[in-house]
C-alpha cells in the first residue's frame, strides 16, 4: 500500500501538478478520482470538505498548493537552496494565477460573459503571463534548460501544466516565444513524463 493517496475529481484540475511530480520523482501514490456524483455525500468526510487532499501516512493535507509543495519538498523539487526557492515559489503562484483566471472563464454560466472572459484571456492575460514566463526562463542560463538551477523544480512543471488548459483552446499560443515552447517540449519529454502523459486522459480543465 502506498504512503501517499492522493483524492480529487476525474479532472487534471488542481491536482495535476502533484500528479506529474509524483511521477517525475518515481513517488508511488494512489490515484484516487472521485465521481462529482459522489463528492457531495463524501465531502463530510474531508478535513475542510475540499479537494484535493492528500493522506499520508494516516495524516490528511488539504489546500492544492500546501500539497504540492510538500511533495516537492519531499522529492527534491522545490529548489535547492533558499533562493531557489523563492524563485521557485513566485514562478509556481503565477501560474497558478494563470489558472485562476481559466477557471473563471470554465465555470462562467452567462454564456456571453463566458465568450469575453475567453477572449480577454487568450488575448491580453495570457500573453503578459507568457512574455513573464519567457524572461524569468531565460534569466536561468539563456533559458535553454530549466526555470531555476540545473535540474527539474516544481515551477517546470507548475508552468507546463498552468499552460495546458489554455493551449487546448489556441495551439498558437507559444509561437512568439521560442523559449517557453522549446521547454515545454523538454518537460514533456522528461523521463517519466513521458510515459504518464501518453496514457492520460484529455480534459478541458
Amino acid at each position: 500500500m502506498a504512503d501517499y493517496k492522493l483524492y480529487y475529481f476525474p479532472v487534471r484540475g488542481r491536482a495535476e501538478l502533484t500528479r506529474i511530480m509524483c511521477v517525475a520523482a518515481g513517488i508511488k501514490f494512489d490515484d484516487i478520482r472521485i465521481p462529482g456524483s459522489e463528492f457531495p455525500e463524501k465531502k463530510k468526510t474531508f478535513p475542510n470538505g475540499q479537494l484535493p487532499m492528500l493522506e499520508y501516512k494516516g495524516q490528511y493535507l488539504t489546500q492544492s498548493l500546501a500539497i504540492a509543495r510538500f511533495i516537492a519538498r519531499t522529492c527534491g523539487l522545490a529548489g535547492k537552496s533558499d533562493w531557489d526557492q523563492a524563485q521557485v515559489d513566485q514562478i509556481v503562484y503565477t501560474a497558478n494565477d494563470l489558472t485562476e483566471q481559466f477557471y473563471s472563464y470554465f465555470l462562467e454560466k452567462d454564456s456571453d460573459k463566458k465568450e469575453e472572459k475567453l477572449r480577454k484571456l487568450l488575448n491580453e492575460y495570457v500573453p503578459d503571463k507568457l512574455a513573464t514566463f519567457e524572461e524569468w526562463l531565460k534569466q536561468n542560463k539563456g533559458g535553454d534548460g530549466f526555470f531555476v538551477g540545473s535540474t527539474l523544480t516544481m515551477a517546470d512543471v507548475a508552468v507546463y501544466e498552468g499552460l495546458t488548459s489554455v493551449l487546448q483552446k489556441d495551439t498558437n499560443l507559444l509561437d512568439k516565444f521560442p523559449k517557453l515552447l522549446a521547454h515545454r517540449q523538454r518537460i514533456a519529454g522528461y523521463p517519466r513524463i513521458k510515459e504518464y502523459l501518453a496514457k492520460r486522459e484529455c480534459t478541458e480543465n
